[in-house]
């Protein structure tokens, strides 16, 4: 059986995708650096540098890893932010549909301040600085068994505000919150 020449192109190409392209080369995870500005990224964002998103749209997570500062200015991201063993995490006036949660962030002070979270703001094991300010928070706060001093302060919380076996003790205050506020926030 003989090809017809215009059919080889068509040939070639199938036989490309049956021997060598795998799922993970179709992830949607787009690597930051580079800087993304006003651009809308379908699929998560891995950042292991510094990066910065200003005015971004991530339709996906904004995944932070070990040498990774994060930070995102007027970004509205589908999914969550997640950050653990990073530098730091600065994310203001951003629309985060998900959860924001940093975890053992070991570099620079972090800032949540002037968001919309539709989920929790976790934060645990952090040894550096972490200031949650300004916030409306759809979910809960809570902050367990950081060591490198929280500021709580003058957010909107629908759910719980839970602090426990921080060191020292968060500082901060005038937060409204739906339900309760527990051990070491209690009075914030």
């Amino acid at each position: 059986m003989h090809f017809n020449t215009a059919f080889r192109p068509l040939a070639a190409l199938l036989a490309l995708g049956c021997i060598g392209l795998s799922p993970a080369a179709f992830a949607g995870d787009y690597p930051c650096p580079p800087n993304r500005g006003a651009v809308t990224i379908d699929g998560n964002v891995v950042v292991k540098g510094i990066c910065n998103l200003n005015g971004t749209k991530v339709k996906g997570n904004v995944l932070v890893y070990s040498g990774g500062t994060l930070t995102a200015t007027g970004a509205l991201i589908d999914g969550n932010v997640q950050a653990k063993d990073a530098n730091a995490v600065t994310l203001r006036s951003s629309y985060v549909k998900g959860d924001v949660q940093a975890e053992n962030l070991r570099g620079s002070p972090s800032y949540i301040e002037k968001n919309r979270v539709d989920g929790n703001i976790q934060l645990k094991s952090n040894r550096r600085t972490v200031a949650v300010r300004d916030n409306v928070v759809d979910g809960d706060v809570q902050a367990f068994s950081n060591t490198g001093g929280l500021i709580i302060a003058r957010n909107t919380i629908d759910g719980n505000l839970q602090c426990k076996s921080n060191t020292p003790a968060p500082t901060g205050g005038n937060n409204r919150v739906s339900g309760n506020k527990e051990d070491q926030c209690r009075r914030l």
